[in-house]
């Protein structure tokens, strides 16, 4: 890559290795690029947005090796979202990202029936320039009831990274969960995760569903309860939420995936994003986050502790 190079603006180069020779251009890109889907870069290429020698050239076009391609992607903007003075736990922030503990209870962005309030909000308010940014910034989403670390980019080229690495799994997602039951030491989940055909609202493990899979291990045995650490290889929807229900120890508090009857010990699904780690999108530094448990977690672990005497 040549110029500034993607992580610094949104004009840069690319140039083609002699191992991509043969290969179309579209598939070539994505290998390189995979914050970009194949079908995103094949639209830029009929839009002239990447060139080659300055003239448009087709998605089917076979690469050489050693050519120039030049891009010049559009700068995507949020919707209509008002700022407003909501606190935030900010755990790290420089110019280019924000990483922020987020609480138990506060949506990620808006939706359907929750137009404010939210994370995104809060985040145009503690940092205006996040306006022009595709959903201001956030790359990925913690369910409200889910606390925890949380990573927010500041500009267009690391909103980009940040999604690559995302995809390439190269963000490490770490979990503590606290479950019903008592789960094997570790294991794996792989299973796919789709929309639950009977009930919309839900997830579920099915065919036809996208690519899952969670690593667990427990942490601590708690009477029958367990104190498991969950890293994600894939970001679904209620991911690990569903995998655990899946396994036959739905987490506690969760009503959602069959831990209501213990909204007595946590009046939420225990679910908190303890550790995060990535490569600085501008610098290339790896870096790991931790957000501490939150107050209502660490007392329903307390409790536990005391009744179960471990």
């Amino acid at each position: 890559m040549s110029g500034k190079g993607l992580e610094d603006e949104l004009k840069f180069c690319l140039e083609m290795s002699g191992a991509e020779q043969g290969l179309r251009l579209d598939r070539a890109l994505a290998r390189r690029l995979p914050q970009f889907s194949r079908t995103t870069l094949q639209g830029w290429l009929r839009e002239g947005r990447i060139t080659i020698d300055a003239k448009s050239v087709a998605a089917t076009a076979l690469v050489r090796g050693g050519e120039l391609v030049q891009f010049d992607l559009p700068q995507p903007r949020s919707a209509d979202v008002a700022a407003e003075n909501i606190p935030l736990h900010v755990i790290f922030e420089d110019e280019t990202l924000i990483v922020i503990d987020k609480p138990a209870g506060l949506v990620v962005h808006p939706g359907a029936g929750c137009t404010q309030g939210t994370l995104q909000n809060a985040l145009l308010h503690h940092a205006p320039e996040l306006a022009p940014l595709a959903r201001s910034g956030i790359v990925h989403r913690l369910d409200k009831d889910t606390s925890g670390a949380l990573v927010v980019a500041r500009t267009e080229a690391a909103r980009l990274s940040l999604i690559g690495q995302l995809k390439t799994h190269e963000m490490g997602r770490e979990y503590e969960a606290l479950v019903i039951g008592s789960p094997p030491a570790k294991g794996t989940v792989d299973a796919p995760i789709g929309r639950d055909i009977r009930h919309r609202t839900r997830m579920s493990v099915r065919s036809g569903g996208r690519p899952a899979r969670s690593d667990f291990a427990v942490m601590e045995r708690l009477g029958p309860y367990s104190l498991v650490k969950v890293r994600l290889h894939s970001g679904r929807t209620h991911q690990i939420r569903v995998h655990m229900a899946h396994l036959g120890f739905p987490l506690v508090g969760d009503e959602t995936y069959g831990g209501g009857r213990t909204r007595h010990i946590l009046a939420r699904q225990a679910l908190h994003a303890r550790r995060l780690s990535l490569r600085h999108p501008k610098t290339g530094e790896p870096m790991t986050f931790e957000a501490p448990r939150p107050a209502d977690f660490t007392q329903a672990l307390s409790a536990l502790r005391e009744e179960f005497g471990t």
